[in-house]
């Protein structure tokens, strides 16, 4: 029988050759200096603003045939590259240059009563393989990080940024020779289409990791079909939860900011849960609000008369549209009894992603941090704060909703693994 799933023998042997020249670049990674990983990133950083108009044309090139395809809008954002984000993106990578390298830290260490000094220190995984939808930040990102750590990455980013990715690409590999280091340390593998990515994912003995970031079908399938490890990173089905007890004011903010701030990423919320004795006074407001930002409502049968009231395009919720990351302006609001049947809600329908208490009750705050089961947990804050820049690591790689080895926003230590030295003198073992 043929396995239909298998990719094309001449699109696994370019994926070798290239992971290949990734692992001898990794080698050389991992013996460099703080110091001249530090001064590449600045580099680097510099040639990205120097490089602006290219990088803006090749991304109007990718925007265009977006359009064409009927992108929706939320993805065309996650798209988009001008100028202002583009300096954003180099400022995030002098950002990862000023962080401490991991490299070498002693995560632990002994001395045995037979003198044999014993120490746990992170070293590079090696080879990450980054496979990635429309976000041509996470092309910078996923560079900027694996340098730092000393591995060298491969990145198979989605064709709708093809042009934008080859244009960053280009950049940073032109830089890496100036500075005289391997350009192989970032590769960008646009060729082979899916095959590429299946060859990527099960190139094991030459790739260490690989990282999915994109849709729920993308991370499914990476999980599912990859021989290489894999750190999960999840879509973002996020709640705001208004309890009894929460300052009214300070929740139609924070519900604001986590629907509408920037509603394509996944640390945007989707659905709004409010306590049932505070719904008649808060519900009029924050569905008054949310539909003049433009928000499409889902709503529970005891929200529509607030849905109605209020003037707001809705339409009823299905069991569906609970589980939905809606990547744009549409939101699913229902009330609760209590508190007991909030987090049962959030965990039947919940990503394991970002989770939004907003009470001024320490009791409620403290069952809902202790009871949620999510990467992140947030008590009175927005969950837009969930970002590797926000929690200070500078550019994120992701945020993993998994538990094992790495959860929530993934920077340098997560892209590190750790050995074992130990210093004798001739000791034997008894």
């Amino acid at each position: 029988m043929v396995d239909r799933t298998a990719p094309d023998a001449s699109v696994t042997a370019l994926v070798a050759e290239l992971a290949g020249r990734a692992k001898t670049a990794s080698r050389r990674l991992a013996l460099l200096s703080r110091a001249d990983k530090d001064a590449a990133l600045h580099a680097i950083a510099d040639a990205l603003d120097a490089a602006i108009p290219a990088v803006v044309q090749a991304n109007a090139d990718d925007l265009t045939q977006g359009r064409e395809r009927g992108m929706a809008e939320g993805l065309l954002d996650r798209l988009m590259l001008d100028e202002a984000r583009i300096r954003a993106i180099a400022e995030a990578v002098r950002e990862v240059a000023a962080l401490p390298d991991p490299v070498g830290e002693v995560v632990r260490g002994s001395t045995l009563a037979n003198g044999l000094q014993i120490r746990q220190v992170r070293v590079p995984m090696g080879v990450v393989g980054m496979i990635y939808e429309a976000r041509p930040n996470v092309t910078v990102d996923a560079a900027a990080l694996g340098l730092k750590s000393g591995n060298a990455v491969i990145l198979r980013g989605g064709s709708a940024a093809a042009a934008s990715n080859r244009a960053l690409v280009a950049v940073i590999r032109q830089t890496l020779a100036a500075s005289g280091l391997p350009e192989d340390a970032v590769t960008l593998l646009d060729e082979g289409g899916h095959d590429a990515a299946r060859a990527l994912m099960t190139a094991r003995g030459l790739v260490d990791l690989v990282i999915p970031r994109g849709g729920a079908d993308l991370i499914r399938t990476v999980v599912m079909e990859s021989t290489v490890p894999v750190i999960e990173t999840g879509i973002g089905v996020n709640h705001v939860y208004v309890d009894a007890a929460a300052d009214l004011d300070k929740a139609l903010a924070l519900v604001m900011n986590s629907k509408t701030h920037r509603p394509s990423v996944c640390n945007a919320a989707e659905s709004l849960v409010v306590h049932e004795s505070v719904a008649d006074e808060f519900l009029p407001k924050a569905l008054t609000a949310l539909a003049g930002a433009g928000v499409v409502l889902h709503v529970a049968p005891e929200v529509s008369r607030h849905a109605e009231a209020a003037g707001a395009a809705y339409q009823l919720a299905s069991e569906a549209d609970y589980a939905t990351e809606w990547h744009r302006l549409e939101m699913n609001v229902r009330t609760v009894a209590d508190l007991d049947e909030a987090l049962e809600h959030i965990r039947v329908n919940g990503s394991m992603h970002t989770e939004v208490i907003v009470t001024e009750s320490r009791s409620a705050a403290r069952r809902f941090v202790a009871e949620v089961d999510a990467a992140v947990v947030m008590v009175n804050a927005s969950s837009r704060f969930t970002d590797g820049g926000q929690f200070g690591m500078g550019a994120e790689i992701g945020i993993s909703t998994q538990k094992l080895h790495a959860r929530g926003p993934m920077a340098l230590p997560e892209l590190t693994t750790t050995k074992w030295i130990v210093d004798g003198d001739g000791q034997v073992r008894a």
